[in-house]
């Protein structure tokens, strides 16, 4: 992947899934039981078995729809079945699993679905598995249920957060961008707290990976999520994040990110994770040093440690690129394969010349390999 957005997309989602596998075993642990299983420093490295779960899992499926609905807008010349499109690959994801549910006319198969770590039972959030069987049970699957102006629940959980990432990929326009994460989140997550985090989130990243740095990327996405209701919790939270000092090595110490919360909701889960990395590149050094550095801090903290540790392998991976996330991390962690196809194709969906037959659409190849 030569062009520096397409690397940027690729260690987003790399960076993601190694953060939610270093997170993953000791996620809801304090920070006292992390250490005493872990010695002084903690977690310093992936486990043997580096496991994804729920979050680099529908952050993956979230990227494939994209792409779907990039390909479907270029075939039919419409667009407007982004949501649908996003929520019938949630349920997809969901069945394939073996979850009972009418029929669906589903046609959402890509790598995503091929990948057997993408599809395992990995102990999803029962908010999001209470969403997507009342979608499900409807047998409408391009009908989105949950939305923004009418809410499925009332949860403000960061599970609606943590796979919003891929919707900064491919639309350099913040508003639009921060519609598309919010909306991805409120499928699964109605309160406000739920689904904002999720837009902010998507803006980083979409400025990360058109070259802006970390502090203009979260100015740009803060300024976006003031722009709408109910943002006060998480802008309080963010603006906490970014107030915390974090310069010189007494700053790196994981105790700080507890005053910030333990990573449950929203806002807390965003602002433990932008606190990380912001600590990481104010530390200095190489961005191979920078971003490992960040991530560690992420996951350990007594809390989410899986989302906050993806989320901030998003932020990192987006503005350092994937040669940045330490290569036997990429190399190790589950679905790897499927995070590189899924980056590639968006790259190129997204790029300045989408692939196009004589006529100006999608060549059927391109169509199958996301489609199929």
């Amino acid at each position: 992947m030569a062009d520096m957005a397409g690397d940027r997309m690729l260690g987003c989602l790399f960076g993601g899934a190694v953060g939610d596998a270093l997170g993953r075993p000791v996620e809801g642990m304090s920070l006292a039981e992390i250490r005493a299983a872990y010695g002084p420093a903690g977690v310093t490295g992936l486990p043997r078995r580096a496991e994804i779960g729920e979050a680099t899992q529908l952050s993956l499926v979230t990227a494939q729809a994209g792409v779907q609905a990039s390909i479907r807008a270029r075939a039919r010349g419409i667009g407007g079945a982004y949501f649908g499109l996003v929520q019938a690959n949630y349920i997809e994801w969901l069945r394939v699993q073996g979850e009972p549910m009418p029929e669906q006319h589903l046609n959402t198969g890509g790598p995503a679905q091929r990948d057997p770590a993408v599809t395992a039972p990995r102990g999803a959030g029962r908010t999001t598995l209470a969403a997507l069987r009342m979608a499900a049970a409807r047998g409408k699957p391009g009908h989105p249920l949950g939305r923004v102006d009418d809410p499925v629940n009332d949860s403000k959980g960061c599970a609606g957060t943590v796979r919003a990432a891929p919707c900064g990929f491919g639309y350099p326009d913040p508003g639009a961008v921060f519609t598309r994460g919010q909306g991805v989140a409120a499928l699964t997550h109605g309160h406000p707290s739920g689904h904002l985090p999720a837009g902010t989130l998507a803006v980083a990243v979409s400025a990360l990976v058109n070259g802006v740095t970390l502090v203009d990327a979260l100015g740009r996405a803060m300024a976006e999520l003031r722009k709408h209701a109910g943002h006060e919790e998480t802008a309080a939270a963010l603006e906490k994040a970014l107030e915390l000092p974090r310069g010189g090595p007494a700053f790196q110490a994981p105790e700080r990110l507890e005053s910030l919360g333990r990573g449950f909701t929203g806002p807390e889960a965003l602002a433990i994770a932008v606190h990380a990395a912001l600590v990481a590149e104010a530390a200095g050094g190489y961005p191979l040093e920078i971003v490992p550095r960040g991530l560690l801090l992420a996951v350990n903290h007594s809390g989410d440690s899986d989302s906050t540790g993806a989320i901030c392998g998003n932020l990192l991976g987006a503005r350092y690129g994937a040669r940045a996330v330490p290569e036997h991390w990429r190399g190790g962690v589950e679905a790897a394969g499927t995070i590189t196809a899924l980056a590639e194709g968006s790259a190129v969906e997204f790029g300045a010349r989408p692939p196009a037959d004589s006529y100006g659409e999608p060549p059927m190849d391109w169509h199958m390999r996301f489609y199929s």
